[in-house]
């Protein structure tokens, strides 16, 4: 019922299936320029929830639905086109490598962005395919960005998969973000580091994200790039807003924060 309802909204639907917690589902759509990406994932959400609605069920979009489980996550795919040809089919050693790089370096203070609650850093667990840790990897689901090379049949289908993130983003504000990350990192010209395999967690010296949003949102603070990129009165409101959640919740117990925002989203 939701692909079909999706579809008649124009939204080309490519996945729809169970995923690894009891009642949560994986929902795909394809690919589009970062507005009407922006645009797609609000109709979506709003769609299944009336969907739902109309069959007597509640769907929550929350990064963290039943504290000590797996949450959901809002991971976002990216790639980048010249003349019809898919910059990213030529990774990392293509100017798609820089972009990444760049996105790479400023993964701690995008994730006040992309993953702006108190719930957000409750599902931000090790082997838990939440992407914790600041590496990449080709087809590597612990960390925090995954290359996938794209498969036979489909050229062009190359990306960079951001696992980081969650639902609670705005989707606008968060796809421009990455966006001024990938051009820093396009401008500062410095290659990805070596990829890494298997789970993260056994590697020595890879860093791990923040696991607050006090943290996450210090390293925002912390980045004039981002405060260029959004303009003074925006990047306070962020600092402002992220500083308040975090004050909000701070010295609740991860099931009362689940509880407080599991309906929100």
């Amino acid at each position: 019922m939701p692909r079909a309802v999706l579809t008649s909204q124009d939204v080309v639907v490519e996945q729809l299936h169970p995923e690894y917690a009891a009642g949560q589902f994986e929902v795909s759509v394809a690919a589009a320029d970062p507005v009407r990406a922006a645009d797609d994932s609000v109709l979506v959400r709003q769609t299944i929830r009336a969907v739902s609605h109309r069959h007597g069920l509640r769907v929550s979009f929350a990064p963290s639905v039943v504290a000590g489980t797996v949450g959901n996550g809002g991971h976002v795919h990216l790639s980048a086109w010249r003349d019809g040809r898919n910059l990213f089919d030529g990774f990392p050693g293509s100017e798609a490598g820089l972009a990444a790089a760049g996105i790479l370096a400023h993964l701690p203070a995008l994730l006040a962005v992309g993953a702006p609650t108190a719930a957000s850093y409750l599902r931000l667990v090790p082997s838990h395919w939440a992407g914790v840790f600041a590496c990449w990897g080709v087809e590597t689901r612990e960390a925090a960005l995954r290359f996938i090379p794209g498969m036979t049949g489909r050229p062009g289908a190359a990306n960079l998969e951001v696992k980081c993130f969650d639902l609670a983003a705005n989707p606008y504000l968060l796809l421009g973000a990455l966006v001024a990350a990938a051009r820093d990192g396009l401008a500062a010209g410095k290659p990805l580091p070596e990829p890494i395999t298997g789970d993260p967690v056994r590697l020595p010296d890879v860093p791990r994200l923040p696991t607050t949003l006090d943290v996450a949102t210090d390293a925002f603070a912390g980045t004039p790039m981002l405060r260029e990129a959004m303009g003074d009165a925006l990047f306070h409101a962020v600092v402002a807003v992220r500083r308040a959640e975090a004050d909000r919740l701070r010295d609740q117990d991860p099931a009362d924060i689940v509880a407080a925002l599991r309906w929100v989203y």
